[in-house]
């Protein structure tokens, strides 16, 4: 099947016979993205597994309330973005766990997980990355990773483009003093 554009999509999604299809073209076209996306954030395979198959859920009941003024892409993004923001934050609440056994057990995940590839830099890379805080490592991650602009981010997050920038330089001298440190 061929990339549809998002008016094509949104035309399938919102046609009652052809929904199920549309939606099966969403999912392929995206899902890949939106669990990258989400895997960088949360680090364990099940938890993104889980939390991909809910952003496409709340993409799917609330498909009518798309209102076309980002791309498909970027609403996915923000669905993804929120849903990962607050499954860490529920997620520390709930075991009462000290800011330092989370970090200590996502970096436990970076290096044993059989699904983290990469060599011994990217791995310290990624264990750098659990010192930030959540948003500011969601937005390093959507900068660097994922290689989006400023005004995309802006988008997904709903953050002025200015605290983008700083976010983004704290990130980067925070990542570079921990890789230092090493």
């Amino acid at each position: 099947m061929t990339t549809l554009t998002d008016k094509e999509l949104l035309d399938l999604i919102k046609n009652p016979a052809s929904r199920e299809l549309g939606f099966r073209q969403l999912i392929e076209t995206y899902q890949k993205k939106v669990y990258s996306l989400i895997r960088k954030m949360v680090i364990i395979h099940e938890d993104a597994d889980d939390l991909t198959q809910i952003t496409f859920i709340k993409a799917f009941k609330n498909i009518n309330k798309f209102q076309g003024n980002s791309s498909l892409f970027t609403w996915l993004y923000r669905i993804a973005t929120n849903e990962s923001l607050n499954f860490l934050a529920k997620k520390k609440k709930r075991f009462f766990v000290d800011l330092s056994d989370h970090e200590e057990l996502m970096k436990h995940h970076v290096d044993h997980s059989p699904l983290i590839d990469g060599d011994e830099i990217e791995r310290k890379l990624q264990k750098a990355l659990l010192h930030l805080p959540d948003k500011q490592r969601l937005v390093f991650n959507l900068k660097y990773f994922e290689d989006l602009n400023y005004e995309e981010i802006s988008k997904i997050t709903d953050t002025s483009v200015g605290s983008l920038k700083a976010s983004y330089h704290h990130a980067v001298k925070k990542i570079e003093n921990e890789l230092r440190s090493e």
